[in-house]
């Protein structure tokens, strides 16, 4: 199931220019706002979870960020990500592999960052093996925020199904041990003129293991 998942996205980010996908945004205004609203400083460590060919990145170290780690599971869409970069691509982290079974540090991370993956995770197993790998990977305390396609959002996207969210339903997949503290709904506007509903959570990760 990896290996297909792999082979689709690559082909995707093989065959599309970055401003070509859907998702696509020149800056991430509502992801950057919740990570202003930890209220850590730039030297927090950051993941940015799905960040692909996503401009995250370049905002977060325009910004003076600087522990940034970007993973996707395609290497062509992190390798899009360096060469724009140029010689500031030094300054990341970056993480080729699958966000389920890859091997990331324990709490780690002050703020874990996802826009691109949760929505595509259809099998309840896997999204409590995705929330898993967020609790032990973020640090006490530390901070998630999740973006996915909300109600009134595609239920598909680069042909595959994806899970739409209402803010309470996003939440409830990450339970108690994750504290609410904020939510919003955003309309994504794509490149070709066409709207998508993203909702937004802002959660904390509980200090008790």
């Amino acid at each position: 199931m990896e290996f297909k998942t792999r082979e689709h996205w690559e082909q995707v980010y093989g065959t599309k220019a970055p401003e070509a996908v859907s998702w696509y945004r020149p800056h991430l205004e509502e992801s950057l706002r919740y990570i202003r609203a930890t209220g850590l400083p730039p030297d927090a460590a950051v993941i940015d979870v799905g960040g692909g060919e996503a401009t995250l990145v370049d905002d977060l170290l325009a910004a003076g960020y600087r522990d940034v780690t970007v993973l996707d599971i395609s290497a062509q869409a992190l390798e899009v990500c360096r060469g724009r970069l140029g010689s500031a691509a030094a300054d990341v982290s970056w993480i080729a592999g699958d966000i389920l079974d890859v091997q990331l540090p324990a709490a780690r991370y002050d703020i874990w960052h996802d826009r691109a993956v949760f929505h595509f995770l259809t099998d309840e197993a896997a999204r409590r093996q995705y929330v898993a790998q967020c609790f032990r990977s973020l640090k006490p305390g530390g901070f998630a925020i999740v973006g996915t396609f909300g109600p009134e959002g595609p239920e598909k996207c680069s042909g595959l199904t994806v899970t739409r969210y209402a803010p309470e339903a996003l939440h409830a997949e990450f339970g108690p041990a994750f504290e609410l503290m904020s939510s919003s709904t955003e309309t994504h506007r794509t490149p070709w003129g066409s709207e998508q509903q993203f909702v937004y959570c802002f959660c904390r990760r509980g200090v008790q293991d």
